[in-house]
């Protein structure tokens, strides 16, 4: 892929520059519960504001499916990004039309300006041309540093692009150049851990990363369905009956890259995901009549964690059981664990594995942890992301 032109790139001192970040954070009583994503958004937002720029903020939060609809108002956004910045940030209650223009005109040399959520619209969603150019006419240049919606040809995050100057932020460039390195020039051994519970979620990344990866770990739920191509009894565990034939195919063409595909060898089962009676651990082989698989077992856990050590590079997406639940978390948490002891690249593509870690308490040693689940898997599988296509080539 070609590498982007970042802000680093393009003058902006005295220039409108509307960022696109993704400020979709969790809200607890009118309150941000959790500021990591506002917090990634950091550099690039002060770089411009120490380069005299006029920064505007768009992003969007929560689905309010084209309508205003008050519980995704932004305004607790602009709060907490005020307190982080240490300045007052304004924020308006539109996106596009005359109340940004007007509050954008009143704007001095490195002032933050939050516009209101974008998909109050119907035509962000919809990459409708028309709120593009809304969007547009409010700035000189325009920044994505929004790696989690970037898989998304949105007004927002491509529209936007065709109307005006458009490079890459800071976080996105970190996105790009870890992600990419992953699959271009990755340190051997290289080893990939997929897991979460449906292997429909992940095909694209398994065939992707079969032509690269030295080893495939998979564990979770989409193991229970390589298990059962693999002629074993899984008891009531969840399987994608209707994908026994591609399990048995990606395990073929595994053996004939070489890859070593790795599938657990015992499981932590029980009767009942909400309310288990019966909790233990089995090998797969032998999962007993009316169970099911919910975790990795520990004889697995170590297997994956002796691999992680020989890596050089490792990628890891999903987790290796049902981790909400204390009872069958302890799989992700070694896995986790595992990687944060390991001496090699390691890269954590977002969602539930990210909250893993986080859980886990070892984010500090992991070498990069994606800020965009659907957006990080979309790339491993080699996919054109719209958010980066329409940015300026390098």
């Amino acid at each position: 892929m070609l590498p982007k032109k970042t802000v680093k790139d393009v003058d902006v001192k005295g220039k409108r520059v509307l960022v696109r970040v993704d400020f979709n954070v969790p809200l607890k009583d009118g309150e941000v519960a959790d500021d990591t994503r506002i917090i990634a958004a950091l550099p690039t937002i002060k770089y411009l504001m120490r380069q005299g720029a006029r920064v505007i903020l768009a992003s969007h939060l929560g689905r309010p499916k084209g309508q205003v609809k008050e519980e995704f108002r932004l305004d607790p956004v602009a709060q907490r990004l005020s307190d982080l910045l240490e300045k007052e940030v304004t924020k308006v209650d539109d996106c596009i039309g005359e109340e940004p223009k007007k509050a954008i005109s009143q704007m001095q040399e490195g002032d933050v300006l939050l516009l209101e959520n974008v998909r109050f619209y119907a035509g962000e969603k919809e990459n409708d041309p028309q709120f593009a150019k809304e969007l547009a006419e409010l700035a000189d240049l325009y920044v994505n540093d929004a790696f989690g919606t970037a898989h998304r040809a949105h007004a927002s995050t491509a529209g936007v692009a065709e109307y005006l100057p458009a490079v890459a932020g800071f976080l996105m460039q970190k996105e790009l150049e870890m992600l990419g390195q992953v699959l271009e020039s990755p340190q051997k051994p290289f080893v990939a851990i997929i897991g979460g519970a449906k292997v429909s979620d992940k095909i694209g990344v398994i065939e992707n990363l079969l032509d690269r990866v030295d080893t495939l770990i998979i564990g979770g739920g989409m193991a229970n369905t390589f298990l059962k191509a693999k002629g074993m009894d899984v008891g009531r565990s969840l399987v994608e009956e209707d994908k026994i034939g591609l399990a048995q195919e990606l395990m073929q063409k595994a053996a004939e890259n070489k890859v070593q595909l790795t599938l657990p060898m015992d499981a932590v089962v029980a009767d009942s995901i909400e309310s288990p009676t019966n909790i233990k651990t089995v090998p797969v082989n032998g999962v007993p009549a009316g169970y099911m698989i919910l975790d990795i077992g520990p004889q697995t856990a170590k297997q994956f964690a002796d691999l992680v050590k020989k890596a050089g590079t490792v990628v890891w997406n999903g987790p290796m059981g049902v981790f909400e639940q204390d009872a069958f978390a302890k799989g992700t948490e070694q896995v986790a664990r595992a990687l944060a002891n390991s001496d090699a690249v390691s890269v954590v593509g977002g969602g539930d594995s990210a909250a893993a870690v986080k859980k886990t308490g070892v984010t500090e040693r992991i070498t990069h942890i994606s800020t965009g689940g659907g957006a990080s898997l979309k790339f491993l599988e080699g996919k054109e992301l719209p958010g980066i296509t329409a940015l300026e080539d390098a």
